[in-house]
């Protein structure tokens, strides 16, 4: 054997004794993977974030609301949304979380980790990176703080003559058979809507369209209050709902940028668009007033505020900021024609709005979420990304939810009208929910 063949003997026996190993090296290399942890500072962001939304509830949208009602209506109108709060928060961990994101599921609905069964401070959930994960309790109580919120925002289209019974029985079904299925549904891996591929980054369909669609078919079926479109039902106090929107506003970056699951470049996205979606929002539905021959209003900056964060909520991570602006603006000017032009030609009594604003400002966010996604608009798809087709997901998800929340409210209302009557007497109307439901004042002089 001449030299070169003694050197390709030894490489080949080489090579043999390599490829060998080879599965032996695999198993060190996966041994020396390392396992998901839980990052510290990404919990912490998560926690906050869950306490900011819980402040968007109680007092944020608690003084928003009730700034809005008739001042014998102020304290009714917060303890509903209070307590109809604790309620969510129960039903949550008693068996929502394990519908809307439990271990097993299909399309429509998930179960198992009832009564948070095998839940422990050990237990971890996903987020969007495979390196890091979160404690499980601080993501059941993150998205325990949604569901809370979103059930407390129908009320907006039903003070002032629900009564606390009603609102009681009706929030039990409504999450069990509208809430928890449309969030799993769009956000729950398996879900009819996430592998369709729908974008909804914060809520923009699982809350606003959810809650606002809910609002008005539950308003219609209640009927309007005595003296709608014939007396003056004006907010007792703008002061309170002004101080209630800045807390919606500082509440709603925990809302949106929270979404991310961790502190990071995402985050960073969600909150800039927070700040400008809605800075531009409110200006534009000022300059709606003033286009319509009305002067610039206190509360048309608190409505612009809130139809910003609710357009931007779906699309707070999917926009660049100037597409968030751009959606912002058209949202708000949407918004206000719903609220001051369609409203009273329909004449449906939608007390605060939560049809208008949440329910349409849902709408537009979500469809325009499918556009400014486009990296050419500045927005974070890739370079293969298609506005077209994603149009069509966008829209199919948001009929999908029109659909489903409109069967489901019309079958709790009718519940809760069952067992409890629905609507208080008209004695009880014209003295006020507060003293006729709770046996108290908002104000004593």
């Amino acid at each position: 054997m001449n030299f070169a063949n003694k050197i390709a003997a030894g490489a080949g026996a080489a090579g043999l004794a390599l490829f060998a190993a080879l599965p032996a090296w695999a198993q060190d290399a996966a041994a020396a993977a390392p396992a998901p942890v839980v990052d510290k500072g990404d919990t912490a962001w998560m926690m906050t974030s869950t306490v900011l939304v819980l402040a968007m509830i109680l007092p944020g949208l608690a003084l928003f609301y009730g700034g809005l009602t008739r001042t014998k209506n102020m304290l009714s109108t917060m303890t509903q949304i209070g307590a109809l709060a604790c309620l969510a928060m129960i039903v949550w961990v008693c068996y929502g979380y394990g519908l809307a994101f439990g271990p097993e599921g299909n399309a429509f609905i998930a179960w198992g980790k009832f009564f948070l069964a095998g839940v422990t401070p050990d237990s971890l959930a996903d987020t969007f990176s495979d390196s890091f994960k979160l404690p499980e309790y601080v993501f059941i109580s993150f998205q325990m703080t949604f569901a809370a919120i979103t059930l407390a925002l129908v009320l907006g289209a039903t003070v002032e003559r629900m009564k606390f019974s009603a609102a009681l029985v009706f929030g039990i079904i409504w999450l069990t058979i509208v809430y928890f299925p449309i969030a799993h549904m769009v956000w729950a891996p398996g879900g009819l809507f996430f592998d369709m591929g729908a974008l909804d980054f914060a809520g923009g369909t699982v809350v606003h369209i959810n809650a606002g669609v809910s609002a008005l078919v539950a308003s219609l079926i209640l009927g309007k209050r005595i003296g709608y479109q014939k007396e003056i039902m004006a907010p007792h106090s703008l002061t309170l709902t002004m101080v209630g929107t800045g807390l919606l506003w500082v509440g709603w970056f925990g809302f949106n940028a929270g979404s991310a699951l961790e502190a990071n470049g995402s985050a960073a996205l969600a909150m800039i668009n927070t700040f400008v979606a809605t800075a531009s929002a409110a200006l534009f539905w000022m300059l709606a007033e003033k286009v319509a021959g009305h002067k610039p209003s206190a509360l048309g900056f608190c409505s612009g505020v809130i139809a910003g964060l609710v357009a931007v909520t779906p699309a707070a991570g999917n926009s660049g900021p100037f597409g968030a602006i751009v959606l912002g603006a058209v949202a708000s000017v949407i918004c206000f024609y719903t609220v001051t032009v369609l409203k009273p030609k329909l004449g449906y009594d939608d007390a605060l709005d939560a049809f208008g604003i949440h329910g349409v400002g849902g709408i537009v966010g979500a469809i325009g979420t499918g556009i400014v996604y486009a990296p050419g608009l500045g927005g974070p798809g890739g370079a293969d990304f298609a506005i077209g087709p994603q149009l069509v997901t966008q829209v199919s998800a948001v009929g999908g939810t029109i659909i489903w929340s409109t069967i489901g409210t019309i079958v709790a209302i009718y519940i809760a009208k069952a067992l409890t009557g629905l609507r208080v007497s008209e004695e009880v109307e014209r003295e006020g929910l507060d003293l006729g439901e709770h046996g108290e004042r908002a104000y004593n002089n």
